[in-house]
């Protein structure tokens, strides 16, 4: 090879060489300069704990973190963990906690483990403890016929019950919310009372007393529903109500009756419906009708004093339906009060609201009165809510809830 040629290709190489070694030396220099960030942990608004009332209750929390953690429960309670308790850099999780059925607190900490490590500040859960209650209606009326009736009520601990003045009822059964009696037929002209106590057995202090009041033998007709068992006690509830072409034959044989709507753009139907021992008239657009039996234990012509409770529809939000409930009578006699107006509003509570429902039946408020002059045997009684056709006019609806009919001889 020509030497000029050859100092030539040396000096070539030794300007290309650097260049191979350029992209190993930055690559080196890259690795170098690769530091792992320190690690950190921390929940978004730095809580350290959370109470929870005796409700169940879940509360989401955002981890801001470049490492793996865990939430881990410090001891071995059931009813409240973290879901899910693991994951990776920034995330979530929940703290979730079962409602407290017992009556005392309850405490439970969590520990936060992030990279093995266990954080210096524990996560600490309360839960209030529940209160023993026993709820059951101020009084109940008992037919002047006698048959069989069940108290009802709500409570949370195991109870038992007395009676006071109590030798014309006998016991039929108890669940864990109710006690179901016989009662004999009272022919006096005077109404019967008893004093029924329920007390709690761990808790004596916790009892609730209820007045049983029989009506006269001057009673020709009355009628409490409970043979109704459709649906939900609270009145903005419709899911499970039963429309009186569906029910059964036997109650349909109790002599209670509703038309089918005379509007033709009702549906073709009647339109009262059946719940937990009462009824409910009409539905949105349309007005609905029931007649009483006839007031077949009057002999000759007489006057008569008529009681019913009735509660004006509100949905749970607070929307008032209108709150007209006509009646008339069916045959002989003249009606002293041909429309009422429904204005006891419910105001519904945070909480126990069937409670709260089946109370107002016992208010004062529910109840009124009317009376027919001239009754006979033949004479029966219709309610109707607001009017059959509902459209346009008003609110649009006239939902009345309907309850605890009474008819009573004026004795002079």
């Amino acid at each position: 090879m020509n030497k000029n040629i050859s100092n030539i290709l040396i000096r070539r190489a030794w300007h290309i060489f650097p260049l191979l070694l350029l992209p190993v030396l930055l690559l080196t220099s890259c690795e170098e300069k690769i530091v792992q960030e320190d690690p950190y942990f921390s929940i978004e608004g730095d809580p350290t704990g959370l109470t929870a009332t005796v409700k169940a209750k879940t509360a989401s929390y955002v981890v801001r973190s470049n490492r793996h953690w865990d939430v881990v429960k410090q001891g071995d309670s059931d009813w409240v963990k973290a879901f899910p308790a693991k994951g990776d850099d920034d995330g979530i999780f929940k703290i979730i906690v079962d409602a407290n059925p017992t009556f005392y607190t309850r405490t439970e900490n969590f520990a936060f483990v992030v990279d093995g490590e266990e954080q210096p500040v524990l996560f600490r859960v309360d839960q209030e403890a529940n209160v023993p209650y026993i709820t059951m209606p101020d009084t109940v009326t008992v037919l002047a016929a006698g048959g069989e009736f069940t108290v009802t009520g709500t409570a949370n601990v195991p109870w038992n019950y007395s009676l006071v003045n109590g030798s014309w009822l006998t016991e039929v059964g108890t669940t864990a919310t109710s006690i179901t009696f016989s009662a004999t037929e009272n022919t006096s002209i005077d109404k019967r009372y008893a004093t029924l106590t329920v007390t709690s057995i761990e808790f004596p202090s916790v009892s609730a007393t209820v007045t049983l009041t029989q009506s006269a033998g001057t009673v020709v007709l009355e009628e409490n529903f409970s043979w109704l068992e459709y649906g939900s006690a609270v009145f903005y509830t419709t899911t499970g109500e039963t429309r009186y072409d569906n029910w059964t034959q036997e109650q349909k044989d109790m002599g209670w009756v509703s038309e089918v709507s005379p509007i033709a753009t009702a549906g073709g139907t009647p339109l009262c419906y059946a719940r937990q021992g009462f009824v409910k008239l009409g539905k949105t657009g349309y007005g609905g009708d029931l007649y009483s039996p006839a007031l077949s234990k009057i002999v000759g012509t007489t006057d008569v004093l008529v009681t019913f409770k009735a509660i004006p529809y509100m949905t749970a939000a607070g929307t008032k339906d209108d709150n007209f409930l006509n009646i008339f009578v069916i045959g002989p006699g003249t009606i002293s009060q041909s429309q009422f107006i429904i204005d006891n509003w419910p105001v519904y509570p945070a909480e126990s609201v069937e409670a709260y429902c089946i109370g107002m039946w016992s208010a004062p408020e529910a109840t009124r009165t009317f009376t027919i002059t001239g009754a006979t045997a033949e004479t029966k009684i219709k309610f109707l809510g607001g009017d059959y056709d509902l459209v346009g006019v008003g609110a649009g609806k006239n939902r009345i809830f309907l309850d605890d009919v009474k008819v009573e001889i004026i004795l002079p």
